[in-house]
């Protein structure tokens, strides 16, 4: 017989979930840095750096993120590299983040008019504070419902970390299901801390993007 659900079990829930937001938020954040130069190289003058970015984006976004962690943590290990669990997804999650979101800003860049990059060359701006000043503060606002959304995705795409051993919160679920089995019970706490993490930050997008639709109108 298993162990009924407690006090201890809910805390190494808790203790997943701490794992689950902080690699969703490493991921983000360096995920965004590493998206914003994706989006920059993207829409730059140089062909081949467009080229090379474009071939970057392609194989995060054709291939999964299941095969992303294997590679980043099988992979580096057979050439002798040995990472961390925790170090190898959060490098795996980073650099699949800098695509999908390189691509969200780079597509929000590319929609702006062409009235602001002509407007901002002939206040004289180079290509910085022209980019820093005008370009990327209205790019970003309109790629903000699309970026949450992303993060959303990243909040449950961590379960996947599971595979090479790291304990956040879908694993620590297993682990407790495992012990009281009670897997009905356990994963419907799971899933309703996932939804009480993710549902704000879906109707946070969704009433950005609204209140940009009435804006544009």
């Amino acid at each position: 017989m298993g162990n009924s659900f407690g006090l201890g079990e809910l805390g190494f829930l808790i203790q997943g979930l701490k794992w689950t937001v902080l690699l969703a938020a490493i991921a983000f954040i360096g995920g965004g840095i590493g998206g914003l130069g994706v989006a920059l190289a993207r829409t730059s003058t140089s062909w081949g750096l467009r080229r090379a970015m474009a071939g970057y984006i392609a194989v995060f976004q054709g291939t999964p993120l299941l095969m992303q962690l294997f590679v980043i943590y099988y992979g580096l290990g057979l050439i002798g590299l040995t990472l961390p669990a925790w170090l190898a997804v959060a490098i795996a999650f980073t650099l699949h983040a800098s695509a999908f979101l390189g691509e969200i800003w780079r597509g929000a860049i590319e929609a702006l008019p062409k009235g602001q990059f002509e407007a901002a060359r002939a206040l004289g701006l180079h290509y910085v504070p022209q980019m820093r000043d005008v370009i990327l503060p209205q790019a970003l606002r309109i790629a903000l419902p699309a970026t949450v959304g992303f993060l959303v995705q990243l909040i449950k795409g961590t379960s996947l970390a599971a595979i090479v051993g790291f304990i956040e919160l879908a694993r620590a679920g297993q682990i407790v299901s495992n012990q009281t089995y009670a897997p009905l019970f356990v994963f419907t706490v799971v899933g309703a801390i996932y939804f009480a993490l993710c549902w704000p930050l879906s109707l946070y997008g969704m009433h950005i993007e609204n209140r940009i639709s009435r804006t544009a109108r």
